[in-house]
Formats: structure tokens, sequence, C-alpha cells
């Protein structure tokens, strides 16, 4: 009888901890919305790892499309070689170049193709030079002197101060080394004062005593279909960063 009874004893004390060990699992258990929002979490923090590289990417290509954009059609860095621009540019400087811009003005800087002579006749119109084996036939920069419609005169009547008149008023041109004279001799020596025709340009290098430029048969007048771009920035060396837009402006490092 007492065996039968410890029996039911065991059977009831297993029961009871069957049920205790049962409740403090399901105590344990997470809940079904604990367990859906830690899924959520990880999704969340997945698509925003996604969306920020996404951004980096795009902003990236942004950058590099830019850049491209930039140095494709407004910026293009052209090498400056010989003296004729001295002291504003001397050789081996690196400037910028732009080919977008608003109109040419006097004193602003040009690259040019100089691939044609452009001379006057004896009635003042332009015509195309027959120059053979131009040994000038290559880009060169100067600077506009006079532009189409203006008149240009070159005053050498005092040897020792030169001047340069455009429609009738000297030029002030501080960017020239100091007693630097500019020579009216060449091939439009007998037609000064002229007057530049429409489209064309009368350019000069600011290094007036040894520069080829409008005065010379090599190179004449300028076309504006010759023209590349308009020099704004030197860039190189750096410690003579200038902007070249405004180099009516003599420069404070001007070098020997």
């Amino acid at each position: 009888m007492e065996d039968k009874e410890n029996v039911i004893n065991e059977a009831e004390n297993e029961e009871e901890l069957t049920a205790a060990e049962t409740e403090e699992t399901e105590e344990n258990a997470p809940e079904e919305g604990e367990k859906s929002g830690k899924d959520e979490k990880k999704g969340f923090d997945r698509t925003k790892i996604i969306n920020d590289v996404m951004d980096i990417v795009e902003s990236t290509l942004t950058t590099v499309f830019v850049i491209v954009l930039i140095f494709t059609y407004l910026l293009h860095p052209v090498n400056i070689k010989g003296h004729s621009m001295e002291p504003t540019l001397y050789g081996s400087d690196r400037i910028f170049m732009t080919t977008v811009y608003f109109g040419i003005d006097n004193g602003d800087i040009l690259v040019i193709d100089n691939n044609a002579v452009y001379l006057l006749d004896e009635n003042g119109d332009p015509y195309k030079a027959d120059v053979p084996n131009n040994p000038i036939d290559e880009c060169i920069i100067k600077r506009v002197i006079a532009c189409g419609g203006q008149t240009i005169d070159i005053d050498n009547s005092d040897p020792e101060n030169t001047r340069v008149l455009v429609d009738g008023k000297e030029v002030d041109e501080p960017y020239l080394k100091e007693n630097a004279k500019t020579s009216s001799g060449g091939v439009f020596a007998s037609q000064f004062p002229l007057t530049v025709p429409k489209g064309y340009y009368f350019v000069m290098g600011d290094n007036r005593e040894n520069s080829s430029d409008s005065r010379s048969n090599y190179v004449g007048l300028i076309k504006k279909d010759q023209i590349y771009g308009k020099a704004i920035v030197r860039y190189s060396p750096l410690s003579e960063f200038k902007f070249l837009f405004n180099s009516d402006k003599k420069s404070s490092n001007e070098r020997d």
C-alpha cells in the first residue's frame, strides 16, 4: 500500500516538475512581437547601409562627371614656351585657358592657332597671305591690343618713349618691362594708323622687343576663328599663382 502511495507521489512530483519547467521555458521564450522587431531592425540596418553606399557611389560619380566636364569644356592646361610674354608669363609656366567666354576685350591674353596669316591690302581689307614654310605655324599666346573696328597706331617719334595708341588714346601698359619699347616696324609699318577689320584682332606680346606678333609677316592680324581660348590663370609654379583675366595689373612677382 505504501509502495503504491510512493509511486503516486513520485508521479505527482514529476508532473509538477514538468509543469514548472514548461512555465519557466514559456517565461524565457521571446514573445512573437519581440522576435519580429529584431528581424525588422536587422532589415532596416541592411537597407541603411545599402542606401549609404549608393549615396557615396552617386556622389563620387557626380564629382568625376563634373571634373571631366570642367576639363573638357571649361579649362584646358597650356604649357608656355618662349619669352614673348615676359614678364607676365615665362617659359615653362603652366596656365589654364577657357574656351567658354563672353566676348574678347582689350588686354585679354589669348591662346591662338597661328595656322594662317591675315594682312591688309591697299584698301585696308583683310586677305589671307601666302606664307610658305611659316616658322611660326603653331600655337602662340599674345595679348589683345586692339579689337575689330578700333584704330591702332604706334608712335615712335620719341625713341626713348614709344607709345601705343588705340582710337587716339595712349594705352596704359603696366604689364610691360620698365623702359620697354614698342617698334612700329614690321609688316604694317607703312599702314599705321590702321583700323582693325571686324572679326579680327591686333595682338602683341608683353616682351615687345622679343615677340613675333601682329607686327610680324608670320603672324599678322588674328581672325576670330583662330582663337583657341582665353587665358584665365597661371597655376604653375604654384608659388606664383596668378589670375590672368586682370593681368593688365603688373605682377609683383616679376622674375629676372
